[in-house]
């Protein structure tokens, strides 16, 4: 691989793999709340936060953490306003003390009127206005969630982006990743390139997942799968799982995220671990193996996007089958046939939004990548023309990413009707 290409793949692992406390929606909210204080120089006495579809989807559910277990937008507004350091990006309330929780809670019951957008291109979109005495400030924030397009202070632009439909907005140019080169990337790439990013990937991810296997978080999926088998294949399912459940209920220890979501981040590596540390390879081959898993992952979810009526657990369960292909020194064509079947597997998952029943579907989307790692090493596959499987792996996720983001629009809309048509227990 030239050094350039190897450049480029290095960069978007650096950015890709970044840190993060709690689930990225209602982090990116909270982000947008301290940025929102820190620009009107006062805490907002009234908010009024315009967000789209896939932010409420992706907020509604999901405990913040560090909140004492409040949900929802006006928990992660409170949150960023009272106790966030816009400086840590998406760790901005991993810092709360026992007194800013108090004043948290307080602080989310002054007025504050939540709007979905109905015009916006972007599926990432959230715009807070905030008002104290006679100061007035506007944050907007999209496409990704630490991506502020637009400030505003008393009706001076301080800061006015240009804003597309595309997730990819002011990101590394991820055109240059095909699975071929991914392969190659993970051989040749120097160890110390990635073993900083995608060793604190495998650490910190291996904690909360651990603690999920508490049983104390969520429905417990990781630890229900574990009661029933003791199996790797079991294992490796469970672990990313596990960290899910952990995740969704609002522990606070921090994840490594991929493409904007620390689900995706926590089943594109923990599988592949505990594989790993099953077959005794070394932590150099892990580390490889992973950046396969992450790499494979985020060329999916480019055509995809970030947030989608399309689980992204999928993508990430399907990286996770490759990383393990390629622990076991398999060729090119199988890890292709497992990527590529995988797809036309279990691809159409839907994602209404983060909540605990994301643990499940982990767990399905790693099974099916396990499954379809099975099938490729017998000679077993799907293919072109079977359904939205194409010839050759990079076909296939092209198509993907056309269903998930033009077929999926109008499942996304309903999906988001029935969200808010339920009563919560």
């Amino acid at each position: 691989m030239d050094k350039q290409t190897m450049r480029s793949y290095s960069a978007i692992l650096a950015e890709e793999l970044i840190l993060a406390t709690g689930c990225t929606e209602p982090i990116a909210i909270a982000y947008a709340a301290a940025v929102l204080r820190q620009t009107l120089g006062a805490e907002p006495e009234k908010i009024t936060a315009e967000v789209s579809g896939n932010i409420l989807k992706n907020v509604k559910s999901v405990v913040v953490p560090n909140t004492g277990g409040m949900k929802g937008i006006r928990a992660a507004v409170a949150a960023g306003v009272i106790a966030g350091n816009a400086d840590a990006a998406l760790q901005v309330i991993s810092d709360v003390t026992p007194e800013a929780l108090e004043r948290i809670k307080r602080y989310a019951q002054i007025p504050m009127e939540v709007l979905c957008m109905e015009d916006t291109p972007c599926l990432l979109d959230i715009r807070l206005t905030g008002v104290a005495g006679e100061n007035k400030a506007v944050v907007r924030l999209a496409n990704n969630h630490t991506n502020i397009v637009y400030l505003e202070k008393n009706g001076e632009v301080l800061k006015n982006l240009p804003i597309s439909d595309s997730a990819e907005d002011n990101l590394q140019d991820k055109s240059v990743l095909n699975l071929q080169e991914i392969l190659t990337y993970a051989n040749e790439v120097p160890i110390t390139y990635i073993e900083g990013m995608v060793g604190r990937q495998v650490d910190l991810n291996a904690a909360i997942a651990e603690e999920g296997l508490t049983g104390k978080w969520g429905a417990a999926v990781g630890c229900t799968l574990l009661e029933a088998s003791q199996d790797i294949r079991t294992e490796a399912r469970a672990w990313a799982a596990a960290g899910s459940d952990a995740r969704m209920s609002g522990c606070e220890l921090p994840v490594v995220i991929v493409s904007g979501s620390g689900n995706q981040g926590i089943t594109a590596s923990m599988p592949v671990y505990r594989y790993a540390l099953h077959l005794g390879v070394s932590r150099e081959k892990m580390l490889r193996a992973v950046a396969v898993s992450d790499l494979v992952t985020i060329h999916q979810k480019t055509g995809i996007g970030r947030l989608s009526a399309f689980c992204g657990a999928v993508s990430a369960g399907i990286g996770a089958a490759a990383g393990i292909a390629y622990l076991h020194d398999e060729p090119y064509q199988i890890i292709a046939e497992t990527v590529t079947t995988a797809m036309g597997m279990i691809s159409g998952t839907v994602c209404d939004g983060a909540k605990s029943s994301c643990a499940a579907k982990i767990a399905a989307a790693v099974e099916a990548g396990l499954l379809s790692y099975a099938m490729a090493k017998r000679g077993r596959r799907f293919h072109g023309g079977d359904g939205i499987v194409t010839k050759g792996v990079e076909g296939t996720i092209r198509n993907i990413g056309i269903l998930a983001r033009e077929g999926m629009r109008e499942t996304d809309k309903v999906i988001l009707k029935i969200m808010l048509e339920c009563e919560d227990e």
